[in-house]
């Protein structure tokens, strides 16, 4: 089944140094395109991580150090990468999780200004781990009945996703062909920033997700403890996370 689509959609998949958010890096971006129409565009892109590639991870998607040594950094690329994201609507596997918050702050060290909360996201994970609870090479062997012979390697992971979705699309009838259903079906939590440390509450209020003020509003936090913010920006935190904190907090000085 194709994708029922009003704007375009990309699918994209990172190999990385890690699995830290806040500190490992791109060594690879492959992103496919889809347009209303069907046609695709894809690309795929070796980035200079600028740090070592530790083994552990080099044994998961093959890339070392030298083979990344000449290539662009992510700040070199990162304005042709946003501008192909603009305007789309963004899936991945396991990428609500992982890859967006790792995109998001490579976009903000690189300092290209690109509001990812203005586009949907939809987890093909998630889908598949409310169906059937498995992996992507499970899924691709489930729904394509095909072997995944490259996966992780990031086009190969990419290209998998994106069948897969269709696939699902075909398989279970309570899942709607439309774009927001699908981001709204695939999300955990309804997140203020990427990694989840502030989600809404059933009010639309933002609240702590995490430590010794969970589940308290952070404008509270903010008035009560103004200590706190200053102790999260100077903390090991996502650079969204900080900055997220830092719009609510200014938007309560300024009442905007």
């Amino acid at each position: 089944m194709n994708l029922n689509l009003k704007i375009p959609i990309i699918f994209f998949d990172l190999e990385t140094t890690g699995t830290n958010i806040n500190k490992d890096r791109i060594v690879e971006i492959c992103y496919i395109k889809i347009y209303p129409n069907n046609n695709e565009e894809s690309k795929t892109l070796r980035i200079n991580p600028e740090m070592h590639i530790p083994k552990e991870s080099t044994e998961i998607h093959g890339i070392h150090d030298e083979d990344v040594v000449s290539c662009p950094t992510f700040k070199e690329v990162a304005t042709n990468i946003a501008k192909d994201f603009e305007g789309c609507d963004i899936a991945g596997f396991n990428s609500n999780r992982f890859d967006i918050p790792v995109l998001a702050e490579e976009f903000l060290r690189a300092g290209v200004d690109l509001d990812l909360n203005r586009h949907k996201f939809i987890d093909v994970q998630i889908i598949y781990h409310k169906k059937e609870q498995r992996t992507l090479s499970a899924a691709y062997k489930f729904y394509c009945k095909k072997n995944l012979e490259d996966a992780h390697s990031a086009e190969g992971d990419t290209r998998a996703t994106y069948e897969v979705l269709k696939a699902q699309l075909d398989v279970y009838s309570d899942l709607q062909n439309d774009i927001s259903f699908l981001s709204d079906y695939s999300s955990f939590n309804n997140n203020v920033d990427f990694a989840g440390r502030m989600i809404y509450n059933e009010k639309n209020e933002e609240i702590f997700n995490f430590g010794k003020y969970k589940g308290k509003p952070v404008t509270d936090v903010l008035k009560n403890d103004p200590g706190y913010y200053s102790w999260i920006q100077n903390s090991d935190f996502t650079l969204n996370t900080k900055a997220m904190m830092t719009k609510i907090k200014l938007r309560e000085l300024t009442g905007k």
